[in-house]
């Protein structure tokens, strides 16, 4: 109830309830992006331990994104209104900003450095970034078929106002469920934690601070990053048995036992 008392008193927030695509156009709109996204991003996907068809579908394992006339929903309009006001914040401003960046991988491993304890680079630490960049390509794969097939409005569209991070153009008309960055930023979390766990709790949290800043840039609702964390434990859990990946952690592992005793 105090929700949806919020939300009264916001009228700003308010939106009429949109009818929802019809079963067989959303499933030819999902495998005609699914065709084209494979095509133009060939060459990255062989850098992956496992192709979309070993990984899990998270159409089917994660629940569907909240419906436009649901608490779940209402919950989300709540945060985009928290995130808005965390933009008074300068210091926090800056770490949206960072965080929002694509391309390249390098800057999300950046992001990571402080909490990881170490800054992980192709030249520095050859084994790690191996690792890290091979299994957050492979993760990330996992995001394009529900995005497609969900095609959710992101929270700067259905408000028409602009993000914080000036990613509209390019994200505009883009699937909002699940988020990409929180999909990478929680695999690259899960990846820093096997190689440090005695890092954990503070790489983790990294993860936490990383999937928020999509909500308060505007790009992402909250319920679009709380699935892409947990979609990327799930595939996650899987590659623990892919042979390639269970050799490159070992060699990460080692390495980075090696940098940190030589400190």
């Amino acid at each position: 109830m105090q929700i949806f008392f919020a939300i009264i008193i916001n009228k700003q927030y308010l939106c009429p309830t949109l009818k929802g695509i019809k079963m067989k156009v959303r499933k030819f709109l999902s495998a005609l992006f699914i065709a084209f996204w494979a095509v133009v991003n060939v060459s990255a996907q062989n850098d992956t331990y496992l192709t979309t068809e070993q990984l899990p579908n998270l159409i089917k394992c994660l629940p569907a994104p909240p419906a436009f006339d649901s608490p779940e929903f209402a919950s989300d309009i709540v945060r985009y209104a928290w995130g808005k006001q965390q933009r008074a914040d300068k210091e926090r401003v800056a770490i949206v900003r960072g965080d929002a960046i694509w391309n390249p991988l390098d800057s999300l491993l950046h992001q990571f450095a402080v909490p990881f304890g170490l800054e992980v680079t192709p030249e520095g630490t050859p084994e790690i970034y191996k690792l890290l960049t091979t299994t957050i390509n492979t993760i990330d794969q996992m995001r394009v078929a529900p995005k497609a097939y969900y095609h959710r409005q992101r929270p700067f569209e259905r408000f028409d106002e602009p993000t914080l991070t000036g990613e509209d153009s390019f994200l505009r008309g883009e699937g909002s469920y699940p988020s990409g960055h929180a999909l990478r930023g929680q695999t690259c979390a899960l990846t820093m934690a096997q190689i440090a766990p005695e890092n954990a709790d503070t790489i983790f949290y990294r993860a936490h601070i990383y999937a928020l800043s999509r909500v308060i840039a505007g790009a992402h609702w909250q319920s679009d990053v709380d699935a892409s964390r947990n979609g990327a434990t799930i595939g996650y859990v899987v590659l623990q048995n892919c042979p390639a990946f269970i050799e490159q952690m070992k060699k990460a592992q080692k390495e980075y036992r090696k940098i940190k005793k030589s400190k």
